[in-house]
């Protein structure tokens, strides 16, 4: 028997859109107007034009099209003369083994689709979107190709000259115009959500984009493969990297003007097996100039930073993987202490973000300088405050030791997993025991987690098990406390988190760590001494904030975990 089809106003209904009384009204309406059910239920406003577009495309086994999340519908329009588009008001969303996937607002319109097969001389596979966004889209777009191509190079090259401006329009003839648009777009859009990264990625059979949102990787559209070659190339002429060079790794800057903001980005080409994987790194001056009082610490460990910062000497070192927001710490501390009568120099690889009040000196390894030559020439201007980016071998490690036992406040970053290893990766560069353990002051090893969204912020009454086995949380710790999650809304993208904050795990050095150092002890040993002189593990801050309900287990768990798993009873 075949199977029926579910009415429109019935797919309404199953999706709790719409009441039955409201469609015995809707359908009343459509009839004495002579009317469709679906138009009856818009103008009665029972129903948006989107909610009735999708219950089509249900009904239908159709593909519905966010034209407001479908950057590659603005490539594609060249698939289908302009005339045409704008007579009949249909979009071209690409193409596929010879048929042509074409936007339409009513699926029950045979005559248009026979009528784009006849033009076209090609086979149609139809896609829906609303009427009033595809008329939107269609205005928004097709406004005029050589004004649109102005408008659009004076919006993303601000500062650019004549020279680049007239390079850039040579490079983007009529036909590559809305990938101009499709850039700025999707940068655009990059900025608003607050990206960190967006990451432009060939692959066999599609160019992926993905945009990383509080640490996260999110897939954000799919260019068609056609459409690569003019990407990478645009891509390549905004931020100044050679064109014709595609065999190594480049890098360049962006400079936009965005909702009024001046953004930097840095632009990293690397060659891939499917073509250049090119990553912008948005750089927002606000997002470091945070004060020490909203990173995360909690009271007693912030008391003990605050102290640590304002000692006259000494190499203070904050450790973690790249991305843990070790350079926002370090600049939060510089800003406490950037007062007209200090001196402060920094060497840095690459400078992102400037400051007043502090000499900014950029590592230039191709003519020779170094880290090591900067610092070097650093203690000879006489500087209170020294921040070095990252020790990475023995040479910048002497230089950075010698510079705090000579009376200079050290800061710098160092990659290991906890506070307590850094230790042992100093020593295994080859500095020697007795210089580490008594010019190291501090060490602290950091993470970034999420913070669970406030708009969709709810109580989670049944928190997984195994989770908290993981993290060493036990029935008794959570007695009398409620433990949260993020519903996910708009505000949030539906992740259920919005915003991140720092863990941490801080060692002050004291006489038996420094006796610990000397001995090159190992790793596990400092550890145990230095919890038992006070410290905080990463795990223990994330326990912290997840029974404050700043943040959620499974987010924890995904930075710090249990050496041993507990039972729920223990």
């Amino acid at each position: 028997m075949a199977h029926r089809k579910k009415k429109l106003g019935e797919i309404l209904v199953s999706w709790n859109l719409l009441s039955e009384g409201n469609l015995q009204e809707a359908l009343k309406y459509a009839e004495s107007n002579g009317k469709r059910i679906g138009e009856a239920l818009v103008e009665l406003e029972l129903c948006t034009e989107e909610d009735v577009t999708k219950a089509l495309a249900t009904q239908f086994d159709m593909e519905y099209v966010d034209l407001e999340k479908n950057a590659a519908v603005g490539v594609a329009l060249k698939l289908i003369p302009e005339k045409l588009i704008k007579d009949y008001q249909v979009l071209p969303l690409g193409q596929d083994n010879g048929r042509l996937k074409v936007i339409i607002s009513d699926p029950l319109d045979l005559e248009l689709l026979d009528l784009l097969r006849f033009r076209l001389n090609t086979e149609i596979d139809a896609a829906l979107a609303p009427r009033t966004k595809i008329k939107r889209f269609i205005d928004q777009f097709l406004g005029g190709v050589k004004g649109d191509i102005e408008q659009t190079m004076a919006s993303i090259d601000q500062d650019a000259d004549e020279d680049d401006l007239a390079k850039a329009e040579a490079a983007a003839d009529e036909g590559d115009a809305p990938i101009i648009r499709l850039i700025n777009m999707l940068i655009a859009e990059a900025v608003r959500s607050r990206s960190s990264d967006i990451h432009v990625e060939p692959m066999a059979d599609r160019v992926r984009v993905r945009y990383r949102t509080d640490g996260v990787c999110i897939e954000r559209d799919r260019i068609p493969l056609s459409m690569k070659n003019a990407v990478l190339a645009r891509l390549k002429l905004m931020a100044g990297i050679d064109l014709a060079e595609k065999r190594v790794p480049q890098d360049g800057r962006i400079k936009m003007n965005i909702g009024g903001s001046q953004i930097d980005f840095r632009v990293s080409s690397l060659p891939s097996y499917h073509g250049e994987s090119i990553v912008l790194r948005i750089l927002r001056p606000d997002s470091v100039r945070v004060g020490v009082g909203a990173l995360g610490f909690e009271d007693d460990d912030y008391q003990r930073f605050m102290r640590i910062i304002r000692r006259p000497n000494g190499v203070f070192l904050v450790t973690g993987p790249t991305g843990s927001g070790k350079t926002t710490t370090l600049y939060a501390a510089l800003q406490e202490l950037n007062r007209p009568d200090r001196k402060i120099i920094t060497a840095e690889d690459p400078v992102e973000y400037n400051f007043t009040g502090m000499n900014q000196c950029q590592v230039r390894d191709d003519i020779g300088l170094s880290f090591a030559k900067i610092l070097r020439a650093m203690l000879r201007q006489a500087p209170n405050i020294i921040l070095v980016g990252e020790i990475r071998d023995l040479e910048v490690g002497e230089v950075a030791i010698q510079a705090a036992l000579t009376g200079h406040l050290v800061f710098s970053t160092l990659h290991t997993n906890d506070a307590p290893g850094a230790i042992a990766r100093l020593i295994d560069m080859g500095i020697k025991p007795f210089l580490v353990a008594s010019s190291v002051q501090a060490i602290l090893a950091q993470r970034l987690i999420r913070v669970i969204c406030e708009e969709c912020k709810v109580e989670d009454p049944h928190p997984d098990r195994f989770m908290m086995r993981l993290l060493g949380i036990r029935d008794r710790d959570i007695e009398g406390r409620t433990l949260y999650r993020g519903a996910g809304c708009k505000r949030c993208s539906g992740t259920g988190y919005r915003g991140r904050l720092g863990i941490f795990e801080m060692m002050l050095m004291n006489n038996e760590l420094r006796e610990l150092a000397f001995n090159r002890a190992p790793t596990g040993k400092i550890r145990r001494a230095a919890i038992a002189s006070g410290m905080r593990s990463l795990l223990d801050d994330g326990r912290n904030k997840i029974l404050k309900g700043i943040t959620t287990l499974e987010e924890i768990a995904r930075h710090a975990q249990s050496g041993e798993l507990v039972t729920a009873e223990e």
